[in-house]
């Protein structure tokens, strides 16, 4: 017992200076990050920055487009919407590549210029006075791979009050993202800090992913040596047999020692170590079978779309069990339209194939939030339908029965993955999930006290080195 107590004094000790100032500052972006997001173009946002669709200067169908666009096969998605002041089909093929094509005259559109990126900037609502920024490949904002098929980017201000700026890409003209000065700023003390997100180290994402991994897992072995000291020398008889900034990080420790530990864990999880954790959507197969279509080929015509309602900024064309299908999205949200329709049969039906070895278990209708379908960030699109099969990994899917969109996918490790970061890293969980006020006060709470015992932490671990020095 003395020997494996001195082994974790040495581990706790050295662990914590090694790793104490990075909990610190995970800590401390955590709080940041509760008020301020990490940048991202929401589905409202895109709305909000697309003009009416203009259907009278449409020229081109979509079965004309696909044949333009040379893909063999159905593209992932094809959408018609506006292009600045030009309609345009906006395609996205299966391995993520992008096209743009006149919906007017069918011809592709040139890279953006300057000049080109300013007019589009300008039909932007919060549009003042546009400014081009020049072009980047890749920056603090853009560093995800989710980018890579619109890259590179041409930056524009808007000039509004708000210093909100646009990535366009520079192929098509795809608005990609859109940022603020306030984003700008705050991120940095945020999720940049919190995410060891450094450009140059993000775009390795294996590199990064085992940096983080790395990291988290030594200060992960520094906390949990620390607790188990704290709970011994406390189980002693006396309070603490420190003082000052000691007794602080022992009484503390004690008293949140299971916070940071549980914090640290959750952390370590959420980059998904050896791929644990199943992936949160289809993959190409399974939309490929829930389409049943494979062929490049879509009915509609010109005076199909002229009977979408009134108000909308895309139609989105697809395929669902086989079925053609067009989806008006406008400010109000997306429904079936231009003589389609979709019923919740025919949606579970699709659904059937995209596991063609399992049998469907059960369907069920969700009308309100529960456990496994939420949105921290606001309601979730309701109602759903959740779809489980009895397939080994136990899989479920979301799907909208309006739209026939499949929202996400889930198995086993996903609903254990749902446990071990939403509930242990955001509290996200039981009463606190049904109370946002009485979560964020739980969550500030409880970061105050990390960060008093892992602040205390550094200033011990920096008065030993400079003993040692």
């Amino acid at each position: 017992m003395k020997r494996l107590k001195r082994w974790l004094h040495l581990g706790h000790r050295w662990l914590g200076i090694a790793t104490g100032l990075f909990v610190v500052a995970w800590f401390a972006s955590g709080l940041v990050m509760l008020a301020v997001g990490f940048p991202s173009l929401t589905a409202a946002e895109r709305v909000a920055a697309s003009g009416p669709l203009r259907l009278e200067s449409v020229r081109l169908t979509p079965q004309e487009a696909l044949e333009r666009s040379g893909s063999p096969r159905f593209p992932a998605r094809l959408t018609l919407a506006m292009r600045g002041a030009e309609p345009a089909y906006w395609i996205t093929q299966a391995d993520g590549r992008r096209q743009a094509l006149s919906a007017a005259t069918g011809l592709s559109f040139p890279p953006l210029t300057a000049e080109r990126a300013a007019a589009l900037a300008a039909t932007h609502p919060l549009a003042r006075g546009v400014t081009d920024l020049g072009t980047v490949t890749r920056d603090q904002w853009t560093v995800t791979a989710r980018y890579d098929p619109l890259r590179p980017f041409r930056r524009v201000g808007l000039g509004d009050a708000a210093g909100t700026e646009l990535y366009l890409s520079v192929a098509t003209g795809e608005l990609a993202l859109d940022t603020t000065r306030a984003e700008r700023m705050w991120n940095w003390a945020g999720a940049v800090t919190h995410w060891i997100y450094l450009t140059p180290l993000r775009a390795r994402a294996g590199l990064w992913q085992d940096v983080v991994l790395w990291i988290s897992g030594l200060a992960l072995a520094g906390g949990l040596s620390g607790y188990a000291l704290g709970v011994v020398r406390l189980m002693r008889g006396r309070l603490t047999p420190y003082r000052g900034i000691a007794a602080w990080h022992h009484l503390a420790g004690v008293a949140g020692g299971l916070v940071v530990v549980t914090f640290l864990l959750s952390g370590w999880l959420s980059m998904n170590p050896r791929g644990w954790f199943g992936p949160r959507g289809p993959d190409a197969a399974m939309r490929a079978a829930y389409a049943g279509q494979a062929a490049p080929v879509f009915p509609a015509g010109l005076a199909d779309l002229a009977r979408a309602p009134a108000g909308p900024v895309a139609l989105d064309f697809a395929w669902i069990g086989g079925r053609p299908l067009v989806v008006a999205t406008g400010p109000d949200g997306a429904a079936p339209c231009c003589g389609t329709a979709l019923t919740s049969e025919a949606v579970v039906a699709a659904a059937g194939a995209m596991l063609p070895g399992a049998a469907l278990r059960s369907v069920t209708r969700l009308d309100a939030p529960d456990a496994y379908w939420y949105d921290r960030h606001g309601a979730p699109l309701l109602p759903v339908l959740r779809l489980a099969f009895d397939d080994p990994a136990g899989t479920w899917f979301h799907l909208d029965p309006a739209t026939g969109v499949i929202l996400g996918r889930t198995d086993r490790s996903g609903r254990a993955n749902r446990w071990l970061f939403d509930a242990l890293h955001t509290l996200d969980a039981g009463p606190l999930a049904q109370s946002p006020a009485a979560r964020l006060t739980a969550i500030v709470a409880l970061s105050a006290l990390g960060l008093v015992i892992s602040a205390s932490g550094v200033v011990l671990g920096w008065r030993r080195l400079r003993r040692h020095a």
